[in-house]
Formats: structure tokens, C-alpha cells, sequence
């Protein structure tokens, strides 16, 4: 599914982001100027990493628009029809 939908960057980004939080959580218990840079780095991962998961939720589109079930497919990913 991670592969399908392309989440792997956003599952990174977030992996970045827990570990800058860690980061500024280190330098600002040992008094190290520049902690507050790297938490607000942190929050920024978060939010990209956020964002990437949400974009293939926002622009997929429908399989069949005919049935009432709904199955969203990523946007570059084509599905064969069958005759």
C-alpha cells in the first residue's frame, strides 16, 4: 500500500521530524543556542510529512462512476479496462 500510493518520502519526512524533535529536545536541556531553530524544523517535517500523506487522498480520482462503492486509485497510476 506505501508503495502503491507513494508514501515512502512522506513516512521519511516524518522520520526526519521525530528526529530533529529529539535534536532540539537534547540542545535545550544542555543550553544550546539554537534549539529553538531545530524545533521549528522539526514542526516544519511535521507538517510536510502531514501534507504528503494527504495528496493522495485530495487527487485521486474515482475507479467506476457508475457503482456505489467508492475506490480511489493514485493519479499516475493507470487501471486496465477490461472489453
Amino acid at each position: 500500500m506505501l508503495k502503491v500510493l507513494k508514501l515512502k518520502k512522506a513516512i521519511y519526512v516524518i522520520i526526519l521530524g521525530i528526529l530533529a524533535l529529539v535534536a532540539a529536545q537534547i540542545m535545550s536541556e544542555n543550553k544550546v543556542d539554537g534549539s529553538n531553530f531545530i524545533l521549528g524544523a522539526s514542526g516544519v517535517f511535521f507538517i510536510i510529512g502531514a501534507l504528503m500523506f494527504l495528496y493522495p487522498i485530495l487527487f485521486a480520482k474515482k475507479l467506476d462512476n457508475e457503482e456505489e462503492n467508492v475506490e480511489l486509485k493514485p493519479v499516475g497510476k493507470e487501471v486496465a479496462e477490461d472489453s
